[in-house]
């Protein structure tokens, strides 16, 4: 029987799914907008960040907070390696964009295996800070402060990334860059550096995605997998490089995640690819028409 309280929580269910998918492809989006790069590893650098946040917290550091800069820092590096070692070798080859695909899926795969070696195959869970351990009553439905908590902290990242890319150096550099990569470098901006700062940056943003998301779902060596596919969704709906396109996106697949649920089994899964093909069908710009924010 669906009534308002059945609705008013499966919405906040999709705005928290929604929270942690723009805090997964907001990475994927910055590396592609700048770098031109499908990091098709980024699912698996978001099953590393929730790995590396659950074992801090079950270590005798025991910090969720800690635990969210480990992540972000130890995906990070993982990037920069990535990046340094092996991407940067194929920028400018005729055959680039399906080279570096092929490229990041075999890391997929390294990766995966390094997960299983080092965090084992079983399912992992862990449970929300205890400073929101509690839920919140309202209309009928009972709502959990932890995800209110992650839909803040995405449009705190949101905010952070627009100001950023708008009012600092760094912002204009990247902006320059992802326009004309060339003109760029012969005015002096190191191309380079700049591209391994902003892979770093994109798998930091994994890397913390998948620490928020630890207490909201079971965590296996696959995680990485099965968001990257909604990952690539998002991004396509709201415009492959478009930061604010994939906020809206992320935020749109959540809720047709959750809400869907409720008129159909697995139609929650369903609806994300019917809008992922009318888009391409009617928009195939995206939502926000690729736009630089």
């Amino acid at each position: 029987m669906v009534n308002a309280g059945l609705i008013i929580d499966q919405i906040i269910t999709g705005l928290s799914i929604g929270s942690w998918l723009f805090l997964l492809s907001i990475g994927l989006s910055l590396v592609f907008g700048v770098l031109g790069v499908l990091n098709f590893a980024h699912g698996v650098m978001f099953a590393m960040g929730a790995y590396v946040t659950v074992s801090t917290v079950g270590s005798a550091v025991g910090n969720f907070w800690i635990g969210i800069v480990a992540a972000g820092l130890v995906v990070g590096v993982i990037g920069v390696i990535i990046e340094m070692g092996f991407v940067r070798r194929l920028y400018g080859r005729a055959e680039e964009d399906l080279d570096q695909l092929l490229l990041t899926f075999a890391f997929v795969l390294i990766i995966e295996d390094l997960i299983r070696v080092i965090f084992g195959s079983g399912t992992r869970k862990m449970e929300p800070p205890s400073i929101f351990a509690f839920d919140i009553a309202a209309a009928g439905a009972s709502i959990g402060a932890y995800r209110l908590f992650v839909i803040a902290v995405s449009f705190v990242v949101m905010g952070i990334i627009l100001l950023t890319l708008k009012t600092t150096n760094f912002g204009r550099l990247v902006r320059a860059t992802s326009s004309d990569r060339d003109m760029a470098s012969l005015l002096g901006v190191n191309v380079p550096r700049l591209y391994t700062m902003v892979f770093f940056l994109g798998a930091m943003l994994a890397g913390i995605g998948g620490a928020f998301a630890a207490p909201l779902q079971s965590i296996t060596p696959a995680l990485g997998e099965t968001v990257i596919i909604e990952a690539f969704v998002i991004v396509v709906i709201g415009g492959l490089g478009s930061f604010v396109g994939t906020f809206f996106g992320a935020y749109l697949v959540g809720l047709m995640i959750a809400l869907g649920s409720i008129f159909a089994a697995g139609a929650g899964q369903l609806f994300p690819f019917i809008a992922l093909i009318l888009v391409l069908l009617l928009k195939p710009e995206g939502l926000v028409g690729g736009a630089e924010a």
